[in-house]
This record gives C-alpha cells, sequence and structure tokens, in this order.
C-alpha cells in the first residue's frame, strides 16, 4: 500500500497525501442521481469519477465502503427550499404514483451506466428509505440551536451557525455577500433571513410525497439526505466524499454546516467534485436544448450526434480528460476517442502474439512505474493513458522485430495493461468479444490457420475465399513473414 496518492481536497483548495481514518479501510460517499428522468452525460462523469477512485483504492489494497446515494424526494426546483418536488411534479404530469417515476428511472439509471462499466457501490441507499434518521437529525440540530420552526417548516439559521463556525468555507463564499445577493422567493417570509435553507418543509395541500413528524406533514430538505445517511454508513468521520462540481454549493455548504452543527465536527476529510461536461462552452441542460442522454449517444438518435457511440467510447472520452476539467462534448471529440481506443486494444491484442527473446531492450518497470505515477497524482488519466500508448508504441516496435523482450517482461507488461486498462480504468475490447480468448479470436485465428495450410498446398481458391469473406465481413487481415494478423475494425 503505498503512501503518496495525492488527492486534490476541495475545502483546502491544494493537493493532500491521502492518509485514511481508519486504514486499511476507507469510506467514500458521493451523491448519485435524482431519479426523475433518463441518465444524460453529466450523469455519467461523476459515475466514472468515482468509479475509478473505488477501483483504485481497491488496487492499493484498501478495504473500500463506497457509497452513493439515490435522491428520490426532497430535491425542490430550486434546489434549496421552494417549488415543486422534481419527482412529485414528474408523477403528477404522468399521473403516476412517486415511486413508479422512481422506480422506472432508477432502473434506467443502473442499466446504463452498468453499461459504461461502472461497478455498483458497497451500499445504495434512498432517501425516502431514511426518513427517520433524517427527523432526528433535524431534532438534533433544533437542540443545539441552529434551525428554528416557522409554520411547520424547519430553517437552519445560517446566520447563527456563522457566529461560531464558517458558512461557506468549502465554496469560498462570505455570508455577507450571499446575504446580499439571495434574492426573495415567493413564500420566503417564513425565513429570518432568505439564506436560511429548509431541513424539513410542510407539504401544500397538492403535495404527494409527505410524512408525519412533530413539526408538521411535510417532506425532508434535499441537502438533509446526504448528512443522514452518509453518517449513518460511514460514522461520524470518514474519509472521502465526491460529487459533481455543481453540487458544491449551496449543496456539500449546507452539508457540512448541518453536519457540524448536529455533532459539533465535521464528517469528511477529503472532498473531492469532478467538474462539468459542456457542449460548445455550455453547461449541458435541458433548459439549454443541450442535453444528450445515455440511451440517444449508444443508440446516436439525436439531432446533434453524427453516429452511435459505444458506452466504451463514451468512457474513454471522459478519462481522456483530468476529472477536475472541463471536458466539451464534440462529435469529432467522440470519434477521434474511438479511433484511439480501438489503437489501444489493438496494441493489447498484439501482446498475445509476440516473441520472446533471452534478453529485453525495452524497460516495463519504468513504464509501470509511469503508470503509477499518473494515477498517484489525483488520478491523472490523461497522462495514465499517454503512458499507455507509449507502452503501445513499444509493444508494435517489439511485433516488428525492432525491439526485443524476455518472457518474464511479456508477463509483466500483460499484468501491467491488466491492472491499469481493465481493473482501475475499466476499459473492456467491445469488438473483440472482451478477451483476447474470446471465441471469436479463435474461430478467426482457425480459418486463417486453414487459409495458410491452403496457400502452402498452392489451392489459391479455398485461401483466397476465405480472405475475401472475412474482408467482407470487415475484418483487416495482414499477412505477415511469421503467419498473419487480423484486426476487426
Amino acid at each position: 500500500m503505498k503512501e503518496k496518492f495525492q488527492i486534490y481536497n476541495t475545502l483546502t483548495r491544494k493537493k493532500e497525501v491521502f492518509e485514511a481514518i481508519n486504514p486499511p479501510h476507507v469510506g467514500i460517499y458521493v451523491c448519485g442521481p435524482t431519479v426523475y428522468g433518463d441518465p444524460h452525460l453529466g450523469h455519467a462523469r461523476p459515475a466514472i469519477t468515482f468509479d475509478v477512485l473505488f477501483r483504485y483504492l481497491k488496487f492499493k489494497g484498501y478495504k473500500v465502503r463506497y457509497v452513493r446515494n439515490i435522491t428520490d424526494v426532497g430535491h425542490l426546483e430550486n434546489d434549496a427550499d421552494s417549488g415543486e418536488d422534481k419527482i412529485a411534479r414528474k408523477a403528477r404530469i404522468e399521473q403516476l404514483e412517486p415511486m413508479e417515476v422512481v422506480q422506472y428511472y432508477t432502473y434506467r439509471y443502473h442499466k446504463f451506466i452498468e453499461m459504461l462499466n461502472v461497478l455498483p457501490p458497497s451500499i445504495e441507499p434512498v432517501a425516502s428509505g431514511h426518513i427517520i434518521e433524517q427527523q432526528e437529525l433535524v431534532e438534533k440540530i433544533i437542540e443545539n440551536g441552529y434551525a428554528y420552526e416557522s409554520n411547520g417548516s424547519v430553517y437552519f439559521d445560517v446566520e447563527e451557525y456563522n457566529k461560531k463556525y464558517i458558512y461557506g468555507k468549502l465554496s469560498g463564499r462570505r455570508i455577507e455577500e450571499l446575504m446580499e445577493n439571495t434574492r426573495e422567493l415567493a413564500g420566503q417570509e417564513e425565513k429570518h433571513n432568505n439564506v436560511d435553507f429548509a431541513i424539513w418543509k410542510k407539504a401544500g395541500p397538492q403535495h404527494i410525497m409527505r410524512w408525519k413528524s412533530k413539526w408538521s406533514e411535510g417532506f425532508p430538505g434535499w441537502h438533509l439526505e446526504c448528512s443522514a445517511m452518509s453518517t449513518k454508513y460511514l460514522g461520524y468521520k470518514f474519509d472521502i466524499h465526491g460529487g459533481g462540481m455543481d453540487l458544491l454549493f449551496p449543496h456539500h455548504e449546507c452539508e457540512i454546516s448541518q453536519t457540524v452543527a448536529a455533532f459539533g465536527q465535521e464528517s469528511v476529510k477529503y472532498w473531492m467534485h469532478n467538474n462539468m461536461i459542456t457542449i460548445n462552452g455550455q453547461k449541458m441542460a435541458k433548459s439549454l436544448g443541450n442535453f444528450i442522454n445515455l440511451e440517444q449517444l449508444f443508440t446516436g438518435n439525436h439531432p446533434m450526434l453524427q453516429q452511435a457511440y459505444s458506452p466504451m467510447t463514451i468512457r474513454f472520452f471522459i478519462l481522456q480528460a483530468h476529472y477536475r476539467g472541463t471536458l466539451d462534448f464534440s462529435n469529432e471529440a467522440l470519434q477521434a476517442a474511438d479511433k484511439g481506443l480501438q489503437r489501444l486494444f489493438a496494441g493489447i491484442n498484439t501482446l498475445e502474439k509476440l516473441k520472446t527473446s533471452d534478453k529485453s531492450t525495452v524497460n516495463i518497470n519504468e513504464l509501470s512505474s509511469l503508470c503509477l505515477e499518473a494515477m498517484d497524482d489525483d488520478m491523472n488519466t490523461p497522462i495514465l493513458i499517454s503512458h499507455l500508448f507509449d507502452g503501445v508504441r513499444m509493444i508494435n516496435s517489439v511485433a516488428a522485430g525492432n525491439e526485443s523482450l524476455t518472457q518474464e517482461d511479456l508477463s509483466k507488461l500483460k499484468k501491467l495493461y491488466g491492472d491499469f486498462v481493465t481493473d482501475i480504468l475499466g476499459l473492456t475490447d467491445e469488438k473483440s468479444g472482451l478477451g483476447s480468448d474470446s471465441l471469436l479470436k479463435e474461430v478467426v485465428d482457425l480459418l486463417l490457420h486453414v487459409r495458410m495450410e491452403a496457400k502452402a498446398k498452392k489451392d489459391y481458391a479455398t485461401s483466397d475465399k476465405i480472405r475475401n469473406n472475412l474482408t467482407a465481413m470487415g475484418f483487416e487481415i495482414k499477412d505477415s513473414k511469421d503467419g498473419f494478423d487480423w484486426e476487426l475494425p
């Protein structure tokens, strides 16, 4: 277990060497989706980012409890404390029970995220299943003097909290500026200040999702669920909390305040945030009309798409950028990612065809060290991928007879690509049956061996027929002095 793994802590605004609170155990909490619509490209980035973190920590020998929640209640239209719950609104429009909406879109999320080869979390709690825990948290915050009841709703008192603690420490916002700039919304007269946010909301007559409480029949505020569920499953002090940059304020800022107000201490050691995916420089959003969901990407059924893109192409596209950098969508970028992914797996498949020597002229240990350094540097996947392509050039050079490697080094190289490409980056070879030992490879190799035997017997009619038929199916056949090679573009 190496101790040099660094991650960027949003709270301290710098890279820090990761040190687990209770090694070898690591607790990770990541904000999952609000399930009122199909998962889109923006949902894919945090899912893949924290999937890689999950995979890498396990690779390094940690025992990881990864908690990723599902928001199925309490996510209001202005993401704070007013408007209609997004799931309830969807249910009302489509004349469904809210849990029908939740069930349908939770299934859709799991289906498409699994296609991206995102591992399931250790625990996937839902907000509606933790109403009691959220009510208990509200009671603690009231008892400690940081919340007040008003007309059946309960609001967090930001100004009172800020007298002892700092509200805005994660996002860098000052309470004075927030109080000046926060606009007044309809129904906000219940609050002491406009910056206060609801931790329990009294349900209006038309509100479908509601639970009984000592304050009113209502529902929890959106921010409350993550404070309640993260501490329930990971304890009052855990290692990493992650999510998209769009959640940094107000959601994660409010989480910190609620947890400190209830328990007198912060629960999270490292805050990690992935940046946004943009389209022509704009954030992807339904309101902007630039919204592309994952099913549309996989089928190509969207006006902005020139073609369909496979799940692994989408995953590779996302991993080619550092998780903290913005990533701009374009058909050209996705097509380039597809070609790059094919080149990467063509190199990996060539490993099975390499002939070994009694000495190596390539340095596998150096390549391995560079790959580890890239991942240890705040999960720098684009640098890792560049090193993997350096390795592909090395593989092709050995295949061409320009370099040599021993059997021991060949085994190391196979393990390196298995570790970093398959286990850590989570990439699979979609076009060759997910592995060089697939049935497809065996069948094609058998046909090409039959072709070689036919050529040796000067049976050129059979030889040409096999080659022509495979070419017509899309295979690229390459003859070499040692036999043959083939690809399926």
